[in-house]
C-alpha cells in the first residue's frame, strides 16, 4: 500500500476524530463553502460517573477540524452553549481581529450567535483550538490539523491524540481554592524536591528548594476523552509506520509521552518541523504538540502510547495494536512517578524552518514571578514589550518562581535562541516551557499587526496575572 488512509484506524474504532481522506488532486484552496464548527456539550463516562463537558464539533458532528493542503481557514463558528464563549486558533497566525480572545478586539459569542472567520494559513502542522476562558478546563478544545502537500504521498497512518486533565469540580471553584492562600495543601498537589545547580538555595527563603509541580489533583487524565480503564484501541499494520500527532490540551498538567518499546522519531514540535530526534520519552508541557513517527514491528502486538503526569503516578494514553493482538489491562496509575520536565530536549532541537539570520532590533527581559501560597503570578517587565511592524525582538524569560511556566505568544512563531544565556539556533514554535530558576530567550519577527496576548498557558496562572498584550505596529 503506497499510502495509508489518514486516521483509518481511529474511524474504525468509532473514536474521537473521524476525518475524510485527502484526495490527491485536492491541492487548491477550498473557499466556496465555509467549514462549520459548533460549540456544545456532551456526556462522558469518567470513572463510572457521567460527566457533562463541552464539545467543539465540525459539520459531520465529529470533534476537531482537518484542513487540506492550501485550504483557507474559512469557518463559521456557532455558539450553541447557553453562555458566552470564544475560540482561539492556537498556533495559527490569523489577522488580529480573528484570533479569538475575549474583547481583543471582538467580544465573546453570545448564545446562538455565529461568527465567520476567513484567512490564509501560513504553514501546515499540528495545531489545536480552545476556549480562551476557564471553559477550556471543561474540555472546550479540539484538534486542528493542517495538512501539507507532502502528506498526500506519505506512507504512514495518522493518529491524533488529545490529552486532557479533568475534574468534576467546576473551574471557578478550582480557581477559588487556589486563590484561598492554602496552595498545595488545599489542592492536594504534588511537590518534588530538587537541587538547582549553580544556585545559592539559601536565597530562596521559605521556598526551601522545592519545585511545585502540580497545584491541582484531577479526577481523571484523558486521551481522546478516555482513561486507561477503557482506552482507545487503534488498529495498525504489522511493519507499518504511524505518525502520532499528540496535543497537550491539559489546563494545568504537564506530561512525558512514552512510546515504551517503540523507538520514535520526533518530527515536529508545535507544528513546526525539526531535525529528527530519536527516543522513547518526550516532554510535553501545556499547549505544546509533538509529531512522533513510529514503526510497528513485523511480529505485531500491542503498543501503549502513554502520557505520564509530571511528578506523579497518574497516566493516560492510547494503545496501538495489530489485528488480533491480545489487549492487556493497563492501570491508570503507574508504579513510579512521571519524570520532571526539563530543557534537555529543548537544547537538542534544531528547526528545519529557522528565522532569517539577522540581529534583533530590540531586546527585553521578563521575570516570571509568583508563588503557590498567595497564588498571584506576574510577568515583570513584559508590559514594556512593543514592536514596530517588521522588527525582530528578543525576549529573555527568567523564571523566579518555583513552578514551570509554558509561555505562549499569539499571532507569531518564535525561535528559541538561548537557554540560560547559552546561544544556539533551536526550535521554531509557539509555546516554550521555562522551568524554575532557568531562563529561555526567544526571537520573534513581529510581522502581524495587532495587540497580541503573551501569556503562561497554565490556565490558572494566566487568569491570575500571567498575561500581557504586545502592541505590534498599527492596530487601528
Amino acid at each position: 500500500m503506497k499510502r495509508r488512509q489518514f486516521l483509518s484506524s481511529v474511524a474504525a474504532a468509532g473514536a474521537f476524530l473521524s476525518l475524510p481522506p485527502l484526495a490527491k488532486n485536492h491541492l487548491e484552496v477550498r473557499a466556496a463553502t465555509p467549514r462549520r464548527l459548533e460549540t456544545g456539550s456532551r456526556i462522558l463516562d469518567i470513572n463510572g460517573k457521567p460527566a457533562k463537558v463541552y464539545s467543539l464539533t465540525n459539520e459531520t458532528g465529529n470533534s476537531g477540524l482537518e484542513l487540506a493542503p492550501g485550504e483557507r481557514f474559512a469557518v463559521q463558528l456557532t455558539n450553541s452553549l447557553p453562555e458566552d464563549t470564544i475560540i482561539h486558533w492556537h498556533g495559527l497566525t490569523p489577522p488580529f481581529e480573528q484570533d479569538g480572545v475575549p474583547d481583543n478586539p471582538l467580544p465573546m459569542l453570545r448564545p446562538s450567535e455565529t461568527r465567520s472567520y476567513d484567512f490564509a494559513i501560513a504553514k501546515p502542522g499540528t495545531f489545536w483550538m480552545h476556549a480562551h476562558t476557564l471553559q477550556e478546563q471543561n474540555l472546550l478544545a479540539a484538534p486542528l490539523i493542517v495538512h501539507g502537500k507532502e502528506d498526500l504521498s506519505a506512507d504512514h497512518q495518522e493518529v491524533v491524540v488529545l490529552l486532557h486533565d479533568f475534574s468534576f469540580t467546576p473551574a471557578e471553584e478550582l480557581l477559588n481554592g487556589l486563590n484561598g492562600g492554602k496552595g498545595m495543601t488545599h489542592t492536594h498537589g504534588a511537590t518534588h524536591s530538587m537541587g538547582m545547580e549553580g544556585m545559592d538555595m539559601s536565597a530562596m527563603g521559605d521556598m526551601q528548594g522545592e519545585m511545585d509541580l502540580n497545584d491541582i489533583s484531577y479526577d481523571a487524565y484523558l486521551a481522546n476523552d478516555r482513561t486507561l480503564d477503557d482506552p482507545e484501541i487503534v488498529r495498525v499494520e504489522k511493519g507499518g509506520k504511524v505518525l502520532l500527532r499528540i496535543i497537550n490540551a491539559g489546563a494545568s498538567t504537564a506530561f512525558t509521552v512514552s512510546t515504551g518499546g517503540l523507538s520514535a522519531s520526533l518530527q515536529a514540535v508545535d507544528g513546526r518541523p525539526v531535525q529528527p530526534v530519536t527516543g522513547s520519552a518526550f516532554p510535553l508541557s501545556m499547549a505544546q504538540r509533538i509529531d512522533l513517527l513510529v514503526t510497528i514491528p513485523q511480529e505485531g502486538g500491542q503498543f501503549p502510547i502513554l502520557a505520564l503526569r509530571e511528578g506523579a503516578i497518574e497516566r493516560t494514553g492510547i494503545i496501538l495494536a495489530t489485528q488480533s493482538a491480545a489487549i492487556g489491562k493497563l492501570s491508570a496509575a503507574g508504579e513510579i512517578a512521571g519524570p520532571v520536565l526539563s530543557l534537555d530536549l529543548e537544547m537538542q532541537l534544531r528547526s528545519l524552518q529557522p528565522l532569517d539570520n539577522r540581529q534583533a532590533d530590540k531586546s527585553f527581559m521578563v521575570h516570571l514571578a509568583g508563588n503557590m501560597m498567595t497564588y498571584q503570578w506576574s510577568m515583570m517587565g513584559a508590559e514594556k514589550i512593543s514592536a514596530s511592524l517588521g522588527e525582530r525582538i528578543e525576549i529573555t524569560m527568567m523564571n523566579m518562581s518555583m513552578m514551570a511556566h509554558p509561555m505562549h505568544m499569539h499571532g507569531h512563531d518564535f525561535q528559541v535562541v538561548a537557554i540560560d544565556g547559552q546561544r544556539f539556533l533551536g526550535a521554531t514554535r509557539d509555546t516554550v516551557m521555562v522551568p524554575p530558576m532557568r531562563s529561555v530567550t526567544i526571537a520573534v519577527d513581529m510581522i502581524n499587526p495587532g495587540s497580541w496576548p503573551f501569556h503562561c498557558h497554565h490556565l490558572y496562572h494566566m487568569v491570575s496575572g500571567m498575561m500581557v498584550h504586545i502592541p505590534v505596529g498599527q492596530t487601528g
